[in-house]
């Protein structure tokens, strides 16, 4: 388990027509919980090489294992799976915050960006260093 995580409740406007959480707002709560994590895992101490970095998502596998309902608590976590040499894994689960069980597992590869190349790009060293202190414990 990841020692980070964030808790959020679903929303009427997230639910659909059979009342369960609509799937794409799935990886909209993957952006919500991985906002949370780059706050929690604060790296801008590493300075340019950080604060400069671009990634962008080129992959988001989501396995849905049982839906979220209008009210339910999610409790969301997230680490560092595997830090490539310009590519970046993160997983993000998201459980009941009253029962602890699975419902969503989502993997998402992200890719660092060169913006004005517009192409890939070798992930800084001290970057590296830290992503790979983040992963699950």
């Amino acid at each position: 388990m990841s020692a980070f995580s964030t808790q959020f409740r679903v929303r009427y406007a997230e639910i659909d027509g059979q009342k369960i959480v609509f799937n794409s707002r799935y990886l909209e709560y993957a952006d919500v919980v991985l906002s949370e994590f780059w706050r929690w895992a604060d790296l801008s101490e590493i300075g340019p090489d950080w604060l400069d970095a671009e990634f962008n998502i080129v992959r988001a596998t989501i396995d849905y294992k049982k839906p979220f309902r209008l009210g339910d608590t999610v409790d969301g976590t997230a680490w560092v799976e595997r830090v490539g040499n310009s590519s970046l894994t993160h997983l993000v689960e998201l459980r009941s915050a009253k029962t602890g069980e699975l419902h969503t597992s989502i993997e998402i590869i992200s890719v660092h960006v060169d913006l004005e190349a517009r192409k890939s790009a070798p992930i800084p060293q001290s970057v590296r260093e830290r992503l790979e202190k983040l992963g699950r414990n």
